[in-house]
């Protein structure tokens, strides 16, 4: 095994998956948002540079080629639990978010099935670009959960009466509940819309792959 720049890049972001989860189990709310937040953003960039590093520098490695799908199943599965545990928007994204990880078991275990042969079937540009979509929407929704804890402790304790009359501009917003609504109710309705747009896009690739596997699952007589 070669441990290249890229290879490690890979791995960081392999190790970084479990650890938006237990972020949410060491730390208190909103910190526990950030820090998933930070991880998953910090990951998600590796993605590129990995294989940008790789590319540039004639870094390819048996290991990185192995490592970097699974690193990204990883990523997607495990921030997806997080925010379905977590999120107060869970209601709403369980099916879009049951949709890719369907997708993703299925396809992977295709691959397992396929064997060598399912190197032969290249990922797509609109592959790239659901993977792309998937972790920008589950990012958006993290920072969701941070807007909407910090309105919480920012309306703590003012009352209703209170914090209407600030939210509507009654009274001097001293607390700033205005922006911190107006980015909570941003950042929902974009994660929202992003992560239905992602398993759309999880649906069709997932589909795309399955058509183009069956002459190879074709019983032979």
């Amino acid at each position: 095994m070669r441990w290249t720049f890229p290879n490690i890049l890979t791995v960081f972001r392999l190790l970084a998956a479990p650890m938006v989860a237990v972020a949410f189990l060491v730390l208190a709310r909103p910190y526990a948002d950030m820090a998933a937040l930070a991880l998953f953003v910090a990951a998600s960039l590796t993605d590129w540079l990995d294989g940008y590093f790789a590319r540039a520098w004639q870094q390819m490695t048996k290991l990185g080629t192995m490592l970097d799908p699974i690193a990204d199943k990883a990523m997607v599965v495990i921030a997806s639990a997080a925010v379905l545990t977590y999120s107060s928007l869970a209601y709403v994204i369980v099916l879009p978010i049951v949709l890719i990880l369907f997708r993703e078991v299925f396809v992977s275990g295709l691959r397992e099935y396929l064997g060598d042969v399912a190197g032969a079937l290249k990922v797509t540009k609109l592959a790239k670009w659901k993977t792309t979509v998937q972790m920008v929407a589950l990012a958006i929704l993290f920072a969701h959960g941070i807007f909407e804890h910090y309105l919480t402790m920012a309306s703590w304790g003012l009352g209703e009466e209170m914090t209407e009359a600030m939210l509507s501009g009654q009274v001097e917003d001293t607390q700033g509940l205005v922006w911190k609504l107006n980015a909570m109710t941003l950042a929902g309705y974009g994660g929202i819309g992003l992560i239905w747009l992602a398993a759309l896009l999880t649906v069709l690739t997932g589909w795309d792959y399955f058509q183009k596997s069956l002459p190879y699952l074709e019983e032979r007589e």
